[in-house]
């Protein structure tokens, strides 16, 4: 994805999908019971059950735009930072951050500012860089293995910021079809004595004239096609209305520099690695609906009458807000990263990512640093239907200048449903060797911040934390196994379908071993009784070596 916004744009521009009423939570349901292609969640606790198994809590990070503190469904899971003494003003556990409760903000400042829209990182390292490489003549092979990568990086942001992927779109004609919208939407509000109506209302409604017949159809329509009739005419424009501005400042980056806001938040040079003692302990930030529906996925309070489950039922949610609206920044992932593996947690969820990454190094030293302290990480494919095993998408398990990789990582595709428009999101990226599983990531109700609010959100964020809750589930209650073995209990069991797919892009039907490394979708259930075998399996004794006693003579 190229911003946190993303999943908005998926609902308003890419689903097309035509949801049955009984969907809400089809992701946890069984295949043979339900018809529905979910991940089997109560067949797993049954199993558990079964075998007398007892959970301990676990930790989960979520690095993300932020958490709903008061939400009904989240105030019980979340991670309490006991050294720490609330409100003090005091670093009381002296690990460089102050009244770090129940997370940290990356994203702001010591006047409790936060950073909430920012710009995208093609544009930053383009700029950045073009002073140092832009009209230069650059003999590759002379360059360092460090600076080769600077400045392939650059040439690709170059190319993208001039005109490459991310500037397809015509911003004028964008401009007038937003402004057109919104006439629309003004003229409807009028003809209906109405400020706010859903897509429903909306269709019941019978103009009175030609003109208010036009402006209907031009919004019902993009509403009805986008899966938006139970939505509301102002989350429509707002939806819109981002969606343009993210393309106008991406044509205005052809020549002018973004504006640091981060740093005119934070204070923080984000080159400097040595300076870290930045953020606040701000974790809504002004933009946690991403962060509080990802966290919802993943531990939702289970079984309390409310709104929707989790997938696990003992963990602790620890929020890390380092992502706005916009690319996020590497050092903050960074330190994201080392916060949780120094903090307890075992399982990280990472349900963003962007196409270039000029401080990559720190990230892998990061996730090797977590894999020395057993934590797994989970991150989100992405959403722009492509290949990630040619197409960069960062963060990634391979390091950089090397052919090494982590072990201690699980990249996400998003998995539908036949009923749900497809076995494979349209969105998803994809990749043989990239993209380890598939989880369900289209339509996905969970909490949403507003206290005990809730909605259906799709892309491969939905899919990261399902996979990132079926990995706690497995680590609560089998403690003692690896972040690798988890990896392996979930590739090993995932659900191979008889049927093919439509590819993301070009809709050619294939297996999902073509795009995918497991060539199947997450099952809790198949997941667990692995964990289960790999857990009660005692380990071959190592044969002991007949020591020959020297001859003396």
């Amino acid at each position: 994805m190229k911003r946190i916004a993303f999943f908005l744009l998926t609902v308003l521009f890419a689903s097309g999908f035509s949801f049955a009423q009984d969907s809400n939570g089809w992701h946890l349901k069984d295949n043979e019971k339900s018809g529905y292609q979910g991940i089997s969640l109560d067949k797993a606790y049954d199993f558990l059950k079964s075998k007398n198994k007892k959970s301990t809590r676990i930790i989960v990070a979520v690095i993300d735009s932020g958490i709903d503190t008061t939400h009904e469904d989240l105030k019980k899971v979340l991670w309490v930072n006991k050294k720490e003494i609330a409100g003090n003003g005091v670093d009381d556990d002296k690990n460089g951050y102050v009244d770090d409760i129940n997370g940290w903000n990356y994203l702001g400042g010591k006047d409790g500012k936060s950073v909430k829209e920012d710009s995208y990182e093609a544009s930053r390292v383009y700029h950045n860089l073009k002073s140092k490489y832009d009209g230069k003549v650059i003999v590759e092979k002379d360059l360092s293995k460090e600076d080769q990568y600077e400045y392939g990086m650059w040439k690709k942001a170059k190319a993208s910021v001039l005109g490459g992927e991310e500037n397809g779109l015509d911003v004028n004609m964008m401009k007038k079809a937003l402004a057109s919208i919104k006439a629309n939407n003004e003229a409807i509000k009028k003809a209906m004595a109405k400020e706010v109506f859903t897509g429903t209302e909306l269709d019941a409604f019978i103009p009175a004239t030609e003109e208010i017949k036009k402006a209907k159809a031009g919004i019902l329509g993009l509403m009805k096609s986008n899966d938006m009739m139970d939505k509301t005419n102002k989350e429509f424009i707002e939806g819109f209305d981002e969606f343009v501005n993210g393309e106008i400042k991406k044509d205005e980056a052809k020549t002018k520099p973004p504006t640091d806001y981060r740093t005119e938040i934070t204070g923080d040079d984000e080159s400097d690695w040595n300076s870290r003692g930045y953020g606040n302990n701000d974790l809504m930030g002004g933009t946690p609906m991403h962060g509080t529906h990802v966290s919802g996925i993943i531990a939702a309070s289970r079984k309390n009458g409310k709104g929707m489950d989790g997938v696990a039922d003992n963990v602790e949610i620890m929020m890390l807000r380092a992502v706005p609206d916009g690319d996020e920044h590497d050092k903050d992932i960074a330190l994201a990263i080392r916060y949780a593996a120094d903090n307890g947690a075992k399982i990280i969820n990472m349900s963003f990512g962007k196409s270039f990454s000029p401080y990559k190094k720190w990230i892998d030293e990061a996730v090797q640093y977590a894999q020395k302290k057993g934590v797994l990480l989970v991150h989100a494919a992405g959403n722009d239907g492509k290949n990630v095993d040619t197409e960069d998408n960062f963060p990634c398990p391979k390091f950089v200048n090397s052919e090494n990789r982590a072990s201690n990582w699980i990249t996400v595709g998003a998995s539908g449903d036949p009923k749900l428009g497809g076995l494979v999101a349209s969105f998803s990226n994809y990749g043989k060797k990239e993209v380890d599983v598939f989880a369900p990531g289209v339509k996905i109700y969970a909490t949403v911040p507003g206290g005990n609010t809730y909605a259906n959100l799709q892309g491969t964020s939905m899919a990261s934390p399902v996979v990132a809750g079926v990995a706690a589930l497995i680590k609560s209650y089998f403690p003692n196994l690896s972040p690798e073995q988890i990896k392996k209990a979930i590739e090993g069991s995932a659900i191979q379908p008889k049927y093919k797919a439509a590819k993301p892009g070009d809709g050619e039907m294939v297996n999902l071993s073509d795009i995918s490394k497991t060539g199947g979708v997450i099952n809790a259930y198949g997941a667990v009784k692995a964990a289960y075998d790999m857990s009660n399996t005692k380990p071959t004794p190592t044969p002991k070596t007949k020591v020959t006693k020297p001859v003396k003579g």
